[in-house]
């Protein structure tokens, strides 16, 4: 059966960074295979596409880094969230909530039923 890679909506990436960002300090290939195994293997986030969120968030001073060693030995940038990124956390959490639940609304809603 084939993997299907959804497209995730604009800034949804964000948030899912903040997310796992948000349980401690960690590194991007880290984030990245957290994201893989929460979401049972669907959510594939890219280096190309990962990195340059991590710089965004970082300049938004949603996030901070630093460098230290990992498991491995090898330097890595370890991200955490800031006081500001965890509010935008809460913020976009609830915002995604509400996004979710009118979906599901107009996805469960029969055809032909009146708005």
């Amino acid at each position: 059966m084939a993997v299907i890679q959804p497209d995730l909506p604009q800034g949804t990436l964000d948030m899912l960074i903040l997310k796992t960002v948000a349980a401690g300090p960690i590194h991007g290939y880290a984030i990245a295979q957290r994201l893989l195994q929460i979401s049972n293997d669907v959510l594939q986030v890219r280096q190309g596409s990962l990195y340059p969120a991590l710089h965004r968030l970082e300049n938004k001073k949603l996030l901070v880094a630093e460098w230290k060693a990992t498991d491995t030995g090898r330097e890595a940038k370890f991200y955490r969230l800031t006081r500001t990124g965890r509010k935008q956390l809460e913020a976009e959490s609830q915002n995604w909530d509400h996004l979710r639940d009118a979906i599901e609304l107009v996805m469960r809603s029969r055809e032909g039923e009146p708005a």
